[in-house]
């Protein structure tokens, strides 16, 4: 009898799409479903981006360089420069959008059996990451009481072991939008100096930052060889199905290693190259404009949230995630009566449940995460159907 590997019995299944099914159904009965389940954005992928790839004129779609197309790293070293980050061109791999540049990263940083310590909740592909380079998830708890703070010196020693290889981070964070202090930041310098660890960042939403800047972990002085910022223009420019991001690295060791890997993959997309590469030409202003647009919805949802009652939602200081501890009795079984049993003159809202976002089993129970990526209207009546919802919800709390 033929069989599947036990990495594929063990890859999970997404807590993001996993109700995708029910949301499909619901809506061939007729449903409008708000969709906060998922970051994909409403906003309008920059037309001079798409111009870029529209008016290209080659006659052959040939392969890129395997670390990517020169002349977009060249330029990424300026978009680097602008943000504070000083590299070369060298310095930086053209991956198959974010994702690929955390697998590139565990894969060569990590091998079967070693230990990465990553925040919860966290972004739940890093669990899928994690089980198809043979590597052990350690969760550190972060506590939706305190905004989701990072732990402290003490709480990371106590997690690490003799496998302990590296501390995942992603800041802003995904997907409780938190965004690490400058003193948090230093805390991990602390660390991974004192264990000789790498520092995976995830910096995908580098530009929504609402109270306060992002501290890279680029920007921390004397751990040049430990620290690997993983990247993607998705969320930045709004170009999630472009699937182009950025592995960027000062250690030529492992810039060399992770080299292998790029090649053994052949090149990253071309076309989408292309759009990278000229959405570095944005204006100035292209960003304060989209950040605007997302601080009015983060204001929106999380005061609208905090009115209902038995509702609590820390202020996320960025990205465009929101997490909620909800009067339920299990987030999962609330997420699908949403879809399956509920609706509100015809409408529903689909919710990610928070368990899928957290390694330690029975945590995120009563908690959900929401993505504001829709408009303001659409929030709203999002956000009635949600409250309407929590007075019916027949496994409610209060």
């Amino acid at each position: 009898m033929l069989t599947i590997s036990q990495r594929g019995l063990a890859m999970p299944a997404s807590p993001i799409r996993k109700l995708v099914p029910f949301a499909e159904a619901a809506k061939k009965r007729g449903i409008k479903v708000y969709h906060l389940n998922i970051g994909q954005p409403d906003i309008e992928t920059p037309k001079m981006v798409l111009d870029a790839v529209r008016n290209s004129d080659f006659k052959v779609l040939e392969y890129s360089h395997s670390a990517g197309n020169e002349s977009y790293r060249k330029k990424l070293v300026s978009y680097y420069e602008s943000v504070g980050i000083h590299v070369n061109h060298n310095q930086i791999i053209i991956t198959t959008g974010g994702s690929e540049a955390i697998q590139f990263g565990f894969l060569a940083c990590l091998d079967a059996g070693d230990e990465v310590i990553i925040p919860e909740p966290f972004y739940a592909n890093y669990n899928g990451f994690a089980v198809a380079a043979g590597v052990k998830v350690v969760p550190i708890t972060c506590s939706i009481e305190n905004g989701f703070a990072l732990p402290t010196i003490a709480d990371f020693e106590a997690k690490i072991t003799s496998k302990t290889k590296a501390i995942v981070i992603c800041n802003p964070n995904n997907p409780t939008g938190y965004l690490y202090s400058k003193e948090e930041m230093e805390q991990l310098k602390a660390i991974i100096l004192k264990y000789n660890l790498y520092l995976f960042s995830d910096e995908a939403y580098r530009e929504f930052c609402y109270e306060g800047k992002q501290i890279s972990a680029m920007h921390l002085t004397g751990v040049d060889e430990h620290v690997v910022i993983m990247d993607t223009i998705s969320k930045r420019y709004s170009a999630c199905g472009g699937r182009i991001g950025a592995f960027v690295c000062k250690n030529a060791s492992l810039m060399e290693a992770v080299m292998k890997f790029a090649q053994a993959r052949l090149s990253p997309p071309s076309f989408a190259q292309i759009a990278g590469e000229a959405a570095i030409d944005l204006p100035a202003d292209y960003f304060d404009t989209t950040k605007a647009e997302y601080k009015s919805r983060r204001d929106l949802i999380v005061k609208r949230l905090n009115a209902m009652e038995g509702v609590f939602c820390p202020n996320p200081g960025g990205a465009f995630y929101a997490m909620a501890k909800l009067p339920i009795d299990d987030a999962d079984v609330f997420c699908q009566w949403l879809l399956e049993s509920f609706d509100s003159n015809g409408e529903t809202v689909m919710l990610a449940p928070a368990t899928g976002f957290y390694g330690t089993e029975g945590l995120g129970k009563q908690e959900v995460r929401l993505a504001y990526v829709l408009n303001i209207n659409d929030i709203n009546n999002a956000m009635d159907s949600l409250e309407k919802a929590l007075k019916v919800y027949p496994g409610k709390t209060i």
